[in-house]
């Protein structure tokens, strides 16, 4: 049977991190992204743009295999800055590189993918993270007083 390239089989979800050479925000991307597979059928990968791997070309490629023909590219980021501008849309095979960039002198693993990346925004100012905000506040105050 073939996949209809709109169908949710065929669909694979990027979520992309920065990469840190601390554990936290590592763990925080895979909870993020445990969590979001457990509400979704489509198959989820995680990707780092700096630092950590697996790398966001690797994870593409990981996507690839599992025979996806589009990919949704997600920058776990709160708001655009030059690495979701310029240096996530190059490692996406979107752009060119920065000259300026670190990973400039890294291999960057060739993309084995021929299919479509729709690269969406960052998470950006959603009512819901303030609601986030909101809760963490209220708990801070209820445990002080």
């Amino acid at each position: 049977m073939e996949k209809d390239s709109h169908s949710k089989e065929s669909t694979g979800i990027l979520l992309i991190g920065h990469g840190s050479s601390l554990p936290y925000g590592r763990k925080v991307i895979y909870e993020l992204a445990r969590k979001y597979k457990e509400r979704s059928d489509f198959p989820v990968e995680v990707g780092f743009m700096n630092i950590e791997e697996p790398t966001i070309r690797a994870a593409i490629n990981t996507l690839a295999k599992k025979g996806v023909g589009k990919i949704i590219a997600v920058p776990v980021f709160l708001a655009h800055g030059v690495h979701t501008k310029q240096d996530v849309n190059y490692m996406l095979g979107l752009g060119e590189p920065r000259a300026d960039a670190h990973y400039n002198k890294l291999k960057q693993e060739k993309i084995e993918f021929d299919g479509e990346i729709v690269y969406i925004g960052p998470l950006g100012p959603d009512p819901r993270i303030a609601d986030i905000i909101e809760d963490r506040v209220e708990n801070a105050v209820n445990k002080f007083h």
